[in-house]
């Protein structure tokens, strides 16, 4: 594989990662926006954007747009969060210009009120979707309150109250500040001619004017609160916790997210033994988030509402033993044979690869080859995973629950 990169005149960065023996190419742009971009005011407007971009432009109707990607036979899609908008696709590579081009072109929507108006309805009725789904509804809550005034407290998908009350106006004025070609990164991964496409991209975005995107980098080591919410119908007790971590800036990603795996593993982990397979809790797992200037630790468990003091005696007890004795050397080689599979795996496809691309572009403004997370991965040692443990203490977490429990738990 081979990496190339350019910048527009304009600030737009390019990257590619060009494959010939790949049998198909993958294309995305990185918009550096998200929800801790947000003011009160428009909260949830990045998430509205995403769904605006497919409503079309000057000259393509949502219904060419659709057609457009359609006959590529495209896989395409977006996703907002927290710090980043992402459009992309994989396609064909006889086909990769022309969906690039339609990308370029979807980037400059029309933004029109009527379809502003109708699209409006949808995030509200995607708001009220996501509130029926526990799972969803605590991780979101326990993110707001573990940050607290931080900015990554905002709400990806707003509220019905801030939604409501955006006016198709406020949404161009957030789009002409974010949407800046110096704010984004367009990247390209599989067989394809890298020249080739900075000519189409520079072409659909060479005349945008850059503008001023700044962002606080603000490391936060999260609230510690507890907090407990009833909630009508509810059979199980949904529990997140969240933790202060490294960010995606630090070097010590890896071990953060080896630490992760040790802890919470879907199988095999602390978690995993000690409340899944004995039957105490349905589910008990971790993630690791790192994100521009900060990361988080995030557990996700679900129980009886029974057991959900033992969960929690129990969840304490693995993080006081994590403090005072550290992880294992067989602990960490098992989580590093995990991280590597799942990093080879996904990697052998350019779909695969793209987002690791753009991402380490957006945080490092660097490439890293397939090559070098991996020996990264294996240079992770028990004594430096230790070490964060003693320095960010995983077990000072913030709780949120919801259940149909009125109990305190401690």
């Amino acid at each position: 594989m081979e990496f190339k990169h350019k910048t527009l005149p304009n600030g737009l960065k390019i990257v590619g990662e060009v494959n010939k023996s790949a049998m198909s190419a993958a294309v995305g742009f990185f918009v550096r926006t998200g929800s801790r971009d947000e003011t009160p005011e428009v909260s949830g407007v990045s998430h509205f954007l995403e769904h605006m971009l497919f409503k079309g432009t000057e000259t393509r109707s949502p219904l060419q747009v659709n057609e457009a990607f359609d006959r590529t036979g495209a896989k395409f899609n977006a996703f907002t969060s927290e710090e980043n908008t992402v459009y992309y696709a994989a396609v064909l590579p006889e086909y990769l210009g022309e969906v690039t081009t339609l990308w370029t072109d979807l980037l400059r929507p029309s933004l029109r009120d009527e379809d502003f108006d109708i699209e409006k309805n949808v995030i509200k009725e995607e708001i009220a979707m996501y509130k029926d789904l526990p799972q969803f509804d605590v991780m979101d809550q326990c993110r707001a309150i573990h940050f607290n005034d931080h900015p990554c407290a905002n709400s990806v998908l707003g509220t019905n109250e801030s939604i409501t009350a955006m006016t198709a106006s406020q949404m161009r004025e957030y789009f002409g500040n974010r949407y800046a070609p110096n704010n984004i990164v367009a990247a390209c991964c599989g067989n394809f001619d890298f020249d080739e496409i900075c000519s189409l991209i520079e072409t659909g975005c060479g005349p945008w004017t850059a503008a001023k995107a700044d962002r606080d980098l603000v490391f936060h080591p999260g609230s510690c609160q507890k907090r407990q919410e009833q909630k009508a119908n509810l059979v199980r007790e949904h529990i997140c916790l969240a933790s202060a971590s490294v960010s995606a800036q630090d070097d010590r990603r890896f071990a953060a997210s080896l630490l992760s795996m040790i802890i919470g593993d879907y199988t095999g982990s602390r978690f995993f033994w000690a409340l899944v397979d004995t039957a105490i809790a349905e589910t008990a797992a971790m993630q690791f988030e790192s994100m521009d200037g900060v990361g988080v630790l995030y557990s996700y468990i679900r129980c009886s509402p029974e057991n959900a003091t033992k969960v929690m005696d129990i969840i304490n007890g693995i993080f006081a033993g994590l403090a005072k004795d550290g992880v294992t050397d067989s602990e960490l080689q098992k989580a590093k044979n995990k991280v590597l599979s799942a990093l080879t795996i996904k990697s052998e496809q350019p779909m695969g690869r793209l987002v690791n691309l753009g991402f380490n572009w957006v945080y490092l403004q660097k490439y890293r080859s397939v090559a070098e997370d991996v020996a990264a991965v294996k240079a992770v040692t028990s004594g430096q995973i230790n070490d964060l443990i003693a320095e960010f203490k995983p077990g000072d977490f913030t709780r949120f629950s919801i259940g149909p429990s009125s109990q305190e738990q401690d």
